[in-house]
């Protein structure tokens, strides 16, 4: 996938306290990994989320997105889903770096009360900027810094290490 600062998509929204165990539920833990966007939001209240999402969909949640475990794969099932971006009030600390790590990009906003599912809304990564299609109009949130801008314009932490040395 390559970088792009301004995305576009359709909103899926979510509460709060919307935890690992409703993103990736534990019994999806034994699945292949390439079979895990499949169990993607299984343990939530959209349990057929994984068969409706489309490419650059855009979650848009309340405060503490990705609270409970620290597995890992959880924002590996998110992106492999398709889901572009994350947009939440607030994120739990290791999802948020989780989700960076793998060069999935994640926004502390206050939208949830702004938008409604299946509207589409455009985001600018770097000014930290979400227009309202429907409405024009333009929610601010928290700037990402240049560190997480660089390590998902690389694609996550990984591949941002192997350009930095170099290393194909």
């Amino acid at each position: 996938m390559s970088w792009h600062s301004q995305l576009r998509g359709r909103i899926w929204k979510l509460g709060k306290n919307i935890d690992t165990d409703q993103i990736l539920p534990g019994y999806a833990m034994a699945a292949p990994m390439e079979k895990l966007k499949d169990y993607a939001l299984a343990g939530s209240e959209i349990q057929d989320f994984a068969s409706r999402v489309q490419s650059g969909d855009i979650l848009v949640a309340g405060e503490n997105f990705g609270c409970g475990s620290s597995r890992e794969q959880a924002p590996v099932a998110l992106k492999d889903a398709g889901v572009s971006l994350i947009i939440a009030k607030s994120f739990a600390r290791i999802f948020r770096r989780n989700a960076i790590n793998i060069g999935l990009p994640v926004l502390i906003c206050d939208l949830e009360q702004h938008v409604e599912n299946g509207q589409d809304i455009e985001v600018d990564l770097v000014s930290a900027e979400v227009t309202v299609s429907a409405s024009g109009s333009k929610i601010s949130g928290t700037v990402l810094a240049p560190n997480v801008l660089e390590t998902l314009e690389a694609g996550g932490l990984i591949a941002k290490v192997r350009k930095q040395l170099k290393i194909s």
